[in-house]
């Protein structure tokens, strides 16, 4: 389940995703790779700092573990709502319009603008608490193991869309591709959500 749920996210044409691609169209597949490579930098940067944070709050509450899930839960069916919405109207991300990305340093450029993006910080924080059981004496390499396999499909995925980036925007069925992976990985996360809220009300 986390595997597919992390796919299913990772592989929906957002931000990350442009930003590769758009360094793919400007420059060449080496700048792509450089940037999907400095993203995957940056998410390792956000998996340890969400242990740190995720560790202490098991180890000093288990109440305020428990509403950080339920919370970051929330936040994950807000994300399947918006998706499906998005799908629904037909938005597509797949657009070069407003970006202007020089050919300089992409790979650092790539691990700033992860790092700095606090929307990855809070998915993080959302996400893999989902994925552990708190009493358990080794939820924090239970984390630990979670967050790297997170931060490596995101890199595959980012890799993915570095080396199809030209065929993606240049082909006329981008648009069909995005909406459709918005709606699967929309529905994905609010079946998630649900299951959540099952298991925590038996």
């Amino acid at each position: 389940m986390f595997v597919v749920a992390s796919l299913s996210i990772n592989l929906i044409p957002g931000p990350d995703v442009v930003y590769i691609v758009s360094n793919t169209l400007k420059g060449q597949l080496k700048s792509g790779i450089e940037a999907a490579l400095g993203l995957g930098v940056g998410y390792l940067v956000h998996t340890i700092a969400a242990i740190l944070g995720l560790s202490a709050l098991i180890l000093s509450s288990a109440f305020l573990f428990s509403a950080v899930k339920y919370l970051g839960a929330a936040y994950l069916l807000y994300l399947g709502i918006s998706s499906l919405i998005n799908c629904y109207k037909g938005k597509s991300k797949l657009t070069l319009e407003s970006l202007d990305t020089k050919q300089v340093n992409v790979f650092k450029q790539g691990i700033v603008v992860s790092i700095l993006n606090p929307k990855v910080a809070m998915f993080f924080l959302a996400f893999l608490p989902q994925f552990i059981d708190a009493s358990s004496p080794h939820a924090t390499k239970e984390l630990l193991v979670l967050g790297l396999i997170f931060s490596l499909l995101a890199t595959g995925c980012n890799l993915f869309y570095a080396c199809l980036g030209s065929v993606l925007f240049h082909n006329p069925k981008a648009k069909k591709y995005s909406r459709t992976l918005e709606g699967v990985s929309g529905s994905i996360l609010i079946a998630l959500s649900a299951k959540i809220a099952l298991s925590g009300s038996k």
